[in-house]
């Protein structure tokens, strides 16, 4: 199924004009300036909606591509009262700093974490070897 069909533009500037976008955090009047200096005259309402059309479906497609950088994480633990009462929340990060997993506990001790670290490691994936520091 080719997404691009029927567009005014090749499939290659939108991907880059979406790819600039979400990578670089940039403004849509940005990224329609340095499309403009490459000779591409667009609209930034018009990156707008290539954004919202395409930008799940970029992101899917660099997920699948890049899944090393996914094994590459680390876990938290911090404390936060909910409703007057402390609970512990587990998180797992990745290199970039997306949180990856959450688990609320309402005690915090070694069964709790070893609980998360199991839970987390089987989601992501059973065959992979892990190493604790």
């Amino acid at each position: 199924m080719n997404h691009f069909k029927g567009k005014q533009f090749q499939q290659d500037v939108i991907i880059v004009a979406v790819g600039y976008y979400l990578r670089y955090n940039l403004s849509y009047r940005e990224v329609q300036e340095i499309l403009y200096d490459r000779g591409i005259n667009v609209s930034h309402t018009t990156i707008y909606r290539w954004v919202q059309e395409y930008g799940k479906l970029l992101y899917q497609i660099w997920k699948k591509k890049n899944r090393q950088s996914f094994y590459s994480w680390k876990m938290d633990e911090t404390y936060i009262k909910i409703k007057g009462r402390w609970h512990y929340l587990y998180r797992a990060i990745d290199a970039d700093g997306l949180t990856l997993d959450i688990w609320l506990r309402k005690k915090r001790d070694t069964q709790a974490a070893y609980a998360f670290l199991k839970r987390f490691c089987c989601k992501v994936s059973p065959q992979i070897h892990y190493r604790v520091n």
